[in-house]
């Protein structure tokens, strides 16, 4: 069985996993007074990846929050009053002008269209040929965990259009969506999997400070906390935070507000003027600041390193051109090949625009720093930067 296989059956006698979703329940207290355990989303993210040795995509702006083998995860926690509850699924807000005179099956064939072509993007980014949603559904005193299809739009199959003031609602044969222009977001209704489900029983500590102050100094913050590390260590160590820097993609125009792809640069390099190129060459522009900031980032000029893609290949890459400004790979094509072709398909001669970026819902990259000569890549938006030119974090 490959590893998505492997999840299926033995995902509900994960004994780390349940254990920790209850610690992390039983400390509600301290971010709420009710009775329904309270766990922030990116924990239970990082919860899963931890328990099932997931790969954590929450760096990427994809659809999906981890991966298992070929699998594509989306991972929700949420609250549901009744016998479902309607959660946000996608979000197009750098693409709003597109669809800002689109009303009734119009609107809904467009988001679906964009919806799926997401979807198949992230397919391409990480190597996801199926795909699941993985919920915690928080009740009283309890977690229902269960996991739900994670469909493409059906086109052909959409009915039900209703067009209201302030949204958009439609039925594809299998799922209930509905949109809202205002906020670009589409939202979906999720309803429990009673076939693919557990139950865990949380017992919420009445004052969890004073169970905190008097474990510090202690190797143990709850007993559940020995039976969720026998399988290894759940938390992030200093060694797994790592250097990253994000390079966009773009240019901006004088002004430093217009966004745009050079037609003779960068991921359009092989339309420079002079010799004839390679349809494929390219390279990720690096801004000046990010040496000027990170002076011992990547290696010295043409001087290879390997870069891990999303969807598991590897790549031998360098730095180019006067000054450090340009990654590319080595061959200079490879990198041309995955990102334009495989991922963006577009055709050999098409140009790289701004608006096909933000179509496919990513402007940048991050390149994280492995170690010695290694580096990860991920695709991101610059939409949440503070910085709109480039950003280096630790």
């Amino acid at each position: 069985m490959n590893s998505s296989d492997n999840f299926f059956a033995s995902w509900t006698t994960n004994e780390s996993y349940k254990s920790m979703l209850r610690l992390m329940g039983s400390l509600s207290g301290l971010f709420s007074s009710s009775d329904i355990p309270f766990i922030q989303y990116r924990v239970t993210e990082n919860l899963f990846c931890r328990c099932f040795d997931a790969v954590n995509l929450s760096r990427m702006d994809v659809a999906y929050d981890a991966k298992i083998g070929d699998m594509g995860i989306g991972i929700k926690t949420f609250q549901m009053p009744g016998a479902y509850s309607i959660e946000k699924v996608a979000e197009f807000n750098r693409i709003a002008a597109s669809f800002k005179n689109l009303k009734g099956e119009e609107l809904a064939h467009y988001i679906a269209r964009v919806r799926n072509e997401r979807m198949r993007l992230g397919d391409e980014l990480c190597g996801v040929s199926k795909r699941i949603y993985h919920i915690v559904e928080r009740k009283k005193n309890k977690l229902i965990v269960f996991n739900s299809p994670y469909r493409f739009i059906n086109e052909d199959g959409i009915t039900n259009v209703c067009q209201k003031d302030t949204s958009l609602s439609f039925y594809d044969g299998e799922e209930q969506y509905i949109f809202y222009p205002s906020k670009s977001v589409l939202q979906k209704r999720f309803e429990i999997n009673l076939s693919d489900s557990m139950v865990l029983d949380v017992d919420i500590l009445k004052d969890p400070y004073a169970v905190l102050m008097d474990r510090i100094g202690t190797d143990i913050l709850h007993p559940d906390l020995h039976v969720a590390s026998s399988g290894g260590d759940l938390f992030s160590s200093a060694s797994d935070i790592r250097e990253s820097v994000v390079l966009p993609l773009y240019s901006l125009r004088a002004g430093g507000t217009v966004r745009y792809v050079p037609e003779r640069s960068g991921l359009n390099q092989w339309n420079a003027s002079g010799r004839m190129r390679d349809p494929n060459e390219v390279y990720i522009p690096i801004p000046q600041k990010i040496h000027k900031q990170h002076p011992s980032f990547f290696p010295e000029r043409n001087e290879c390193f390997v870069l891990h893609l999303p969807d598991g290949t590897d790549l031998s890459a360098k730095i180019c051109q006067d000054g450090g400004k340009a990654l590319m790979s080595n061959p200079n094509k490879s990198l041309g090949q995955w990102l334009l072709r495989k991922v963006l398909k577009l055709q050999e001669g098409e140009l790289l625009t701004m608006d096909k970026l933000d179509m496919a819902g990513f402007d940048s990259v991050t390149v994280a720093k492995d170690g010695d000569h290694e580096y990860s890549l991920f695709v991101c938006t610059s939409e949440n930067r503070p910085d709109d030119n480039a950003e280096a974090s630790m």
